[in-house]
């Protein structure tokens, strides 16, 4: 799973499902850095404004508190999460908020910029970023790699238009042509069922691959694909926004919590769980989830590496 989402981005809305597609121009890129927006040290939702806790913030290691801000990757193809505003092209969406909520009271500013999924956690280790939100599931096996503040709870849709197929779960996908985003659970998914279904003597999964969401519904809009999958969030706000062009189909599976990825060894992960508990108590992160329709998936009991499996 890669995360959630919810508001008018211009991946699966543009151009409002035209017969011709031209989905993704003018969307988030793929490219490392492409847009960058800076958030001030203190975000307003829902009437709460989000402060410096003194506390909370002397923690922050001092290579932090030095630089004045922290570097948060995003791929910012997937609303309501993460994507490029199209009036402003900045990175908007709930990630952004909570990001530049959580910088206020680090005493911080979030510098949010626009990455590749699949190259956020090795930009992690390697130190280009500070954090990543970006819709990450929390795994034991990302685990291994960087650490994890757990801020969300979401699960598996898929989706297609009003003349997909109808399907149960994974089981069903045999035969069928499904498109994903590249480094995400359902990727990995994808493919294992397509393995499950040859092994039981039917046909595979045909796995469409893309750098990021907004190719997977661009092959879903022109129909190179018959299914998309993403998460639960994700797919319940492109069906809204396509007025009734899309539709979601079989149950959602594998609810797991979303994670802020952290570079291990960097001291942050401590501060970070402070700053998400302290949002939670103060009413900012509720407003937040409010704003951008994720009420559902939120969490009361934030966790540093949470993962279930």
């Amino acid at each position: 799973m890669r995360s959630l989402g919810l508001r008018v981005p211009c991946a699966v809305v543009l151009a409002a499902f035209m017969s011709t597609v031209v989905v993704a121009t003018g969307c988030g890129s793929s490219d490392s850095g492409s847009s960058t927006t800076s958030s001030s040290t203190g975000t307003t939702a829902g009437g709460l404004t989000a402060t410096k806790d003194d506390a909370i913030a002397a923690s922050v290691p001092e290579k932090y508190k030095s630089a004045g801000k922290l570097t948060v990757a995003a791929d910012a193809s997937y609303a309501p999460m993460e994507f490029i505003d199209e009036g402003s092209k900045a990175i908007t969406g709930a990630d952004v908020d909570l990001a530049s909520a959580l910088g206020a009271v680090m005493g911080l500013k979030a510098d949010v910029q626009n990455a590749s999924f699949d190259a956020i956690i090795p930009g992690l280790a390697s130190g280009k970023y500070d954090l990543g939100m970006s819709s990450f599931t929390d795994t034991k096996e990302r685990e291994a790699t960087v650490d994890f503040v757990t801020y969300l709870s979401a699960g598996t849709s898929f989706f297609g238009k009003t003349d997909a197929p109808s399907i149960s779960g994974l089981a069903d996908l045999c035969g069928l042509t499904v498109a994903v985003e590249k480094g995400t659970t359902q990727a990995d998914d994808a493919a294992a069922q397509s393995k499950s279904c040859v092994t039981d003597g039917k046909k595979e999964v045909a796995v469409l691959v893309f750098p990021d969401q907004n190719g997977a519904n661009s092959a879903l809009i022109s129909g190179r694909a018959q299914l998309s999958m993403a998460d639960s969030p994700v797919a319940a706000y492109q069906v809204t926004q396509s007025k009734g062009q899309l539709k979601l189909v079989g149950a959602p599976y594998g609810t797991a919590p979303y994670g802020i990825a952290i570079p291990k060894q960097s001291g942050l992960a401590e501060p970070v769980l402070a700053a998400v508990k302290k949002l939670i108590e103060g009413g900012q992160y509720a407003a937040i989830l409010k704003k951008w329709g994720l009420d559902s998936g939120a969490i009361t009991d934030p966790k540093v590496n949470g993962a279930t499996s």
